[in-house]
């Protein structure tokens, strides 16, 4: 299967697009930069993980870019805490971190089904 493919990597592609466009002002470029990079790190580490030759090795990918979503979230709270990301804007956002969070469980659950009936 391709990642593009993937309903989780949509979301995420489409979720690290609206947080470059929705802070493409904002002047503090440490936060700006931090927060870019965790949201394209969801995307990109689904990409490699589909990419790589193992279900292991997918599994493990599939687990950073689910760490990143955390990582993301945590961020998000952050920022709407110090005013740089609208109230709303980051109550979607976070929903939608949720949401590519449980997608991601559930697609790691399926790669370690398939593992588990190799081994039988």
């Amino acid at each position: 299967m391709k990642f593009e493919d993937l309903d989780v990597w949509k979301k995420a592609a489409r979720l690290s697009a609206n947080i470059y466009k929705e802070l493409v002002s904002l002047r503090d470029f440490g936060f700006k930069d931090q927060i870019t990079r965790s949201g394209l790190s969801i995307s990109s580490n689904i990409a490699e993980g589909m990419e790589r030759g193992s279900e292991k090795d997918c599994i493990k990918f599939l687990q950073y870019a689910k760490g990143s979503c955390g990582e993301l979230r945590t961020q998000i709270y952050i920022g709407m805490d110090i005013g740089y990301i609208p109230e709303e804007t980051g109550k979607q956002w976070i929903k939608e971190t949720r949401e590519i969070s449980a997608m991601l469980v559930g697609l790691i659950k399926a790669k370690e089904n398939m593992i588990e009936k190799k081994q039988n």
